[in-house]
């Protein structure tokens, strides 16, 4: 009886059961179906992608009712606010090109789904969703029916921890152990004794040799074959081809010659084969989940958060070290990093880094904030009911929302030699193969095998990521905290860099500030220090710092204009501070030049300004000076020009500053200096500049104790480690001399490797643990050369 295969899921489907629908087979009415879906909703694209992508959609009649309970779906839930939900699903059916496509579509599918996006190694999808027009088990019913069921596990969500896939493990134990006994077992194969036990048990320990393999090969090696044959399946090659063909070959081989009495075969070499690959496989996880690990939860963000602590004084501590219970100070512009309860009279939160959505929300006394929200107006306290994820955090600020499109050369490098590589091997094995089977038939099969395995080009597709993961790592200890690996290729390429001047090359933690005007009492000081509370504004908190201590008062209304300044009310009397058109300066000379300063008015009485002489970053002189000779530097501020005199004398001739500058006109700049072929980074305070930092190629925030979160940004250095950037960019070159060196290693690895076996000089055992040797060889050459580029100052 013929079988042929179903058009949606591939299964091979007797004849008599073929269901015919649109001039296509199917094996049920499920797979129908889900194509009927696509059809109906112009999604058969997805079809495009790979050739019969789609798995078999379950019937799940009841299974998800428990989804309609509020108090389960508040665990399940990542973000609730309003109609605006967000879910992340695991889905184990993910695994091609087309599941990524299709669950990236889903608001085509299910009208209320509003965005998703796939993590494809984790094999989770994240969905936004209107609460209103669908509910999550009407989605999740969606994914069923499509062949995309998610695995929802309660016990996850309630412990936070997911279950660990342990079968590498569990394969590798097999392969060790069958390894052993078998090593074991063939020692006096290796010599040519005559001992009666040994003549006349040796057919027994033979196929107790021969039972001892199945395991490893049926079982430990069974990946190889898997992978191998989807690969097929898609037609597109990978490694595990050859090395399946390789292990399939000897095993073939080894059978025969036991079975003829030949001798022993190569069983020792298989079994060897395979424990080897699956440590080599073992060693690459474990080290891919270190780069992992110490990317996501390693203080990733040097962003600080104002804690009040129980004498009601008031300290800046890192994220990572809020806990449960503890009382936090969000100013305007601060992101929420915790989940909490507001325990201000109001608030108004900003969650467009959450859902996109750009409406402020409205938020009384006692009810819950969402951790990603960013406060908007005066000055709240929240309580903390968990503590931080930095997890939740990166996650945010690697929204793809928030990503440029850049050049990914290493990867385009990296896939086409994979590509190329896998036809070329077998070419080269056959070749090989062909030649000796003439001359040895022992040699051609060891050869055939030899030249399967030892080519691997996995130590030259690990170039690329092991390099970047590890400076991604070197650089986030040394507090340059960058957004993905790109970024380095992003920062080699900068000819051009504009610094922002306020909060940037100015330190906020030194000013001398002196007050010229008509004297303010203690109360107008009360009143100032009050207003001034609730900003951000590197000049803002300056002074804040700089005023006595006060009694706390409420602020009625607060509202911080972006390039201009503060409005606060307090009591009825309104305050303001900023420029001197903010506040409407009765005795501005504009024609004169002034230094940078704060006004005061006070309800219609203009009283005086607050004059702060800068202090620049400790170092400003010497990087400045070292990066002129590679780059051409620019300062833009948004301050007036009272010192530029000062700024002349520090920076290197031939500096280009330019004050008076508006938030929009800095993005504009940056715009103009693009256009003309510039590769541009910006380096800002992330508050002002998330224009800019946007439009520039790399963006680049400078943290000093403030929560002010800008996913614009591509990086974010500690205000301490400033005066080191040209390290760091000098070490992001490095790196891209790095991967050539590893590239250069790997080929020259390959061509020796495939010399010797096609010559007949290597045995598939040895190759076997060549093989991960290679992978060991190039991790620790880019580990060793990334710490000695990192170590040179």
């Amino acid at each position: 009886m013929s079988e042929q295969g179903c058009f949606h899921c591939g299964l091979s489907i007797p004849k008599n059961e073929v269901i015919n629908f649109d001039e296509k087979k199917f094996c049920c009415t499920g797979c129908k179906t889900v194509y009927e879906i696509f059809s109906l909703n112009d999604l058969t694209s997805y079809y495009d992608f790979e050739k019969s992508p789609g798995a078999t959609p379950q019937d799940i009649q009841g299974k998800y009712d428990f989804l309609e309970n509020e108090m389960i779906l508040s665990k399940v839930l990542e973000f609730q606010e309003g109609y605006t939900s967000i879910v992340s699903l695991n889905i184990p059916h993910i695994h091609c090109s087309s599941c990524i496509w299709l669950l990236e579509n889903l608001n085509r599918l299910q009208p209320g789904i509003s965005m998703s996006q796939v993590n494809f190694p984790e094999k989770k999808v994240r969905i936004t969703f209107n609460s209103e027009t669908v509910s999550l088990k009407s989605i999740v019913y969606l994914l069923s029916s499509i062949g995309y069921e998610p695995y929802i596990s309660l016990e996850n969500y309630e412990t936070g921890k997911t279950k660990v896939d342990r079968t590498l493990t569990y394969k590798l134990g097999v392969a060790f152990f069958c390894f052993g006994n078998i090593m074991l077992l063939s020692f006096p194969e290796y010599f040519e004794m005559k001992e009666f036990w040994l003549d006349n048990y040796k057919p027994f320990f033979r196929g107790l040799i021969f039972v001892l393999a199945l395991p490893s090969f049926l079982y430990s090696a069974s990946g190889y074959y898997v992978s191998a044959y989807h690969s097929i399946k898609t037609k597109m090659l990978n490694i595990d081809i050859p090395i399946a063909l390789g292990i399939i070959v000897m095993f073939i081989r080894s059978s025969y010659d036991m079975l003829m009495d030949h001798g022993p075969g190569f069983f020792d070499s298989l079994v060897s084969l395979v424990f080897f690959m699956l440590l080599g496989k073992m060693f690459q996880t474990k080290t891919y989940s270190f780069l992992s690990f110490e990317r996501d939860f390693k203080s990733y963000f040097p962003i600080a958060v104002t804690r009040i602590n129980s004498n009601s004084s008031e300290e800046s501590v890192p994220i990572y070290d809020v806990l449960k219970g503890d009382r936090l100070l969000i100013r305007n512009q601060e992101l929420i990093p915790v989940d909490g309860i507001l325990m201000s009279e109001k608030a108004e939160i900003d969650y467009s880094f959450v859902t996109g959505e750009a409406i402020p929300i409205n938020k009384k006394s006692g009810d819950k904030l969402f951790a990603g929200g960013k406060q908007i107006g005066k000055v709240i306290e929240m309580e903390v009911l968990h503590s931080v994820s930095q997890s939740y955090l990166t996650q945010l600020w690697s929204n793809e929302i928030f990503q440029k499109r850049v050049d990914q050369k290493h990867k385009t490098i990296t896939d086409a030699i994979s590509r190329y590589f896998t036809p070329i091997l077998l070419l080269i094995a056959f070749a090989g193969f062909g030649y000796w089977i003439f001359i040895d038939a022992n040699t051609a099969f060891n050869v055939f095998t030899a030249v399967l395995i030892v080519a691997c080009p996995c130590a030259l597709a690990l170039t690329a990521p092991f390099t970047f993961g590890n400076i991604l790592r070197i650089m986030g200890k040394q507090k340059m905290y960058l957004k993905n690996a790109l970024v380095i290729e992003q920062l080699a390429k900068v000819d051009t860099i504009v610094f922002d001047k306020t909060g940037t090359i100015t330190t906020n933690k030194k000013s001398n500030i002196v007050y010229e005007g008509k004297a303010l009492s203690d109360e107008n000081y009360m009143l100032i220090k009050n207003v001034l509370r609730g900003s951000n504004h590197p000049l803002s908190r300056m002074l804040y710092d700089f005023l006595p201590e006060y009694k706390r008062i409420k602020v009625d209304e607060f509202q911080e204009i972006t390039g201009k300044g503060i409005l606060g009310v307090i009591d009825g009397k309104e305050i303001k501070i900023g420029s001197a058109i903010f506040v409407e300066s009765p005795n501005s000379d504009l024609s004169e030049i002034e230094r940078t300063s704060l006004h005061i008015r006070i309800d219609t009485f203009y009283f005086g300004k607050f004059n702060f002489q800068n202090q620049y970053r400790d170092g400003l002189e010497t990087l400045f000076s070292t990066l002129s000779e590679s780059y051409q530097i620019k300062v833009l501020s948004g301050d007036n020009d009272g010192e530029r005199t000062n700024l002349e004398s520090i920076l290197p001739k031939g500096t280009e500053l330019i004050f008076n500058q508006k938030p929009e006109q800095k993005l504009e700049f940056i715009k103009n200096l693009q256009e003309t072929g510039r590769n541009v980074m910006m380096v800002g305070d992330g508050l002002n500049d998330a224009g800019a930092l946007a439009q520039s190629n790399v963006g680049i925030s400078i943290s000093e104790n403030v929560n002010v979160f800008s996913p614009a940004c591509d990086a974010i250095l500690d205000a301490n480690e400033f005066s080191r950037l040209d390290y760091f960019l000098k070490l992001s070159h490095k790196s891209i001399r790095i991967i050539k060196m590893s590239f250069v290693l790997s080929l020259l690895y390959n061509v020796v490797g495939l010399t010797f076996a096609v010559t007949g000089n290597l045995l598939p055992l040895v190759a076997a643990i060549i093989m991960p040797l290679s992978t060991i060889t190039i991790v620790s050459f880019v580990t060793l050369m990334s710490n000695f580029y990192a170590n040179k100052k």
